[in-house]
């Protein structure tokens, strides 16, 4: 496999706008798609387009040698179907047809299977059977490894599956985990007011941190991933042949739970701890055996280590880069 050409879908995403930096340090050429946000990277090709175009993927693809496919829409009736479901599809097909794709790789996610959603009696591994929580974006998930999997088998389309957890970038534990807007991923803290104690922050702009609890007081177990390691991840997969025909979790080093989140952003930013009960959260840790024995992927950004960079990022008076798709 000798790989110098790359196309990304999704540049101007969260991942994309990380990853395409550490593409050109390793010597690679990108063609990178632009639809509504502007790609915010020199040095690359610019093809500008969307993915619900039929007529876009053969041009995207044409002359180069790997995909790099991390293009989505969220919880859009409208028109995830057409971008997340059809434009994968004719991604695969085009890869498929023009015969000189050594690597795609598709952005996966813990989504697809089910995460908080669902009670997970064992840790979540790539065998894990696909069952999307409800909404959208996550059953897109599935239809879009469903059809990785059958390129694979009917075509042996070479692909690579990089099942993401959720990806946190500049601040964004802080928007989850504090009280103050902007509100970031689910649960919206103040949806679960119930006390008089829990309104007043809202009612009075008052700033705390979160603490996730279970209906019988435990907190809340989850697994997230920083945007260092995901990014450590695509590379450790890109021209790996090790890497091909195989789906990898993407995840931290280990989950954490609610507790010690609220507690160190508590101390960090000298806040309030205010409990939540959320009585349809289910805990779940990612299993990472695949990753690390195949890929070597070894991530070592903890919580504690993504909060830190999040207060830096705040202190320094830095703004949150915009995106459509901030999750």
């Amino acid at each position: 496999m000798k790989i110098k050409n790359i196309a990304v879908t999704g540049a101007s995403g969260k991942i994309g706008h990380n990853i395409i930096p550490e593409l050109l340090k390793a010597g690679y050429s990108i063609r990178a798609l632009e639809h509504e946000e502007p790609v915010r990277a020199e040095n690359v090709e610019i093809m500008k387009g969307d993915l619900s175009d039929e007529t876009l993927p053969e041009r995207f693809v044409a002359d180069m040698d790997a995909v790099i496919h991390l293009a989505n829409v969220k919880e859009n009736r409208e028109t995830f179907m057409n971008v997340n479901v059809r434009g994968t599809f004719g991604l695969l097909d085009a890869c498929r047809n023009c015969g000189h794709i050594q690597q795609y790789i598709q952005a996966g996610s813990d989504a697809r299977a089910g995460i908080y959603y669902y009670p997970h009696p064992y840790p979540i591994d790539e065998n894990y059977p696909h069952s999307a929580y409800p909404g959208y974006y996550a059953f897109s998930k599935v239809l879009e490894e469903t059809m990785c999997e059958q390129f694979i088998i009917q075509s042996k389309l070479p692909i690579t599956t990089l099942r993401f957890s959720w990806v946190y970038a500049e601040d964004d534990v802080l928007a989850h985990a504090t009280l103050k807007k902007p509100d970031f991923g689910v649960p919206v803290w103040e949806e679960l007011v119930v006390k008089p104690e829990q309104k007043e922050f809202f009612e009075k702009g008052l700033d705390g941190v979160a603490k996730l609890v279970h209906p019988d007081g435990r907190p809340g177990l989850r697994h997230v991933v920083s945007i260092h390691d995901v990014v450590e991840s695509v590379m450790l997969a890109v021209e790996n042949k090790s890497a091909l025909f195989q789906a990898f979790n993407v995840a931290g080093p280990s989950p954490f739970s609610y507790d010690k989140l609220a507690g160190y952003i508590s101390e960090k930013l000298d806040i309030p701890i205010v409990e939540f009960e959320y009585d349809v959260f289910h805990d779940f840790h990612i299993d990472l055996n695949k990753s690390r024995s195949i890929l070597g992927y070894n991530p070592k950004y903890n919580i504690f280590d993504i909060i830190d960079e999040a207060v830096e990022f705040r202190r320094s008076g830095n703004k949150r880069t915009f995106l459509k798709y901030p999750g």
